[in-house]
């Protein structure tokens, strides 16, 4: 691999040009993945947020969601934000809305819309192990939280003020990275910029 790999970003639903922008400004080449053929081309992927379960029934029309267990399986360097966090997730707790199946990966558990309905949306200043410098802005959406984390997992980011102080909203396992909010609409590159890393690391 070069040190300009190719990351693709699962095009079936959700903020997916903010996030091949977002990926290009991090050095990376990033193209849109559709089809299994495309997905066996990439160095890395990013899975947006959208609907889970939405995303999981494109998965199985467009014939990816076994490609996509079986690369993450393989060691593909994943990043899973919003509803990517959910379908990186290798249980979800069905107090907060069951989902069919996931790809699965990250040993933790994860409740669906956690932090309340669109409405209930807000930003935060977050200290996240591994990005430097100042707080990254989060911004949550009908966020996910990370309900549980197992010992393959390390927890790397959480709320720190208000009520939901202490719920992890960013986890690591291995390849695969996963964060509740979606940092490719704050015009921060970090998270970008640190997982381009991670997939030129396992060159």
């Amino acid at each position: 691999m070069t040190l300009r790999p190719q990351i693709g970003v699962l095009a079936l639903q959700g903020d997916v040009r903010e996030h091949l922008q977002a990926l290009t400004a991090a050095g990376v080449d990033a193209v849109g993945v559709r089809r299994p053929g495309e997905l066996a081309a990439v160095d890395g992927l990013v899975i947006p947020g959208g609907e889970s379960t939405t995303i999981v029934k494109l998965a199985r029309i467009f014939d990816l969601l076994e490609p996509l267990r079986d690369r993450v399986a393989d060691g593909l360097p994943v990043y899973g934000s919003c509803a990517g966090m959910i379908l990186l997730a290798d249980r979800v707790d069905a107090g907060g809305s069951p989902i069919e199946a996931t790809i699965g990966g990250i040993d933790m558990t994860v409740r669906r819309n956690a932090f309340g309905r669109q409405v209930d949306s807000f930003e935060e200043d977050l200290d996240i192990a591994g990005i430097e410098g100042e707080p990254v802005r989060a911004v949550f959406i009908r966020a996910p939280w990370v309900h549980e984390v197992g010992p393959a997992a390390t927890a790397i980011g959480h709320v720190s003020r208000g009520e939901h102080a202490g719920r992890i909203v960013a986890v690591r396992q291995a390849n695969l990275l996963a964060t509740s909010f979606h940092p490719e609409l704050t015009g921060d590159g970090r998270i970008h910029a640190y997982f381009s890393e991670m997939v030129r690391q396992r060159a």
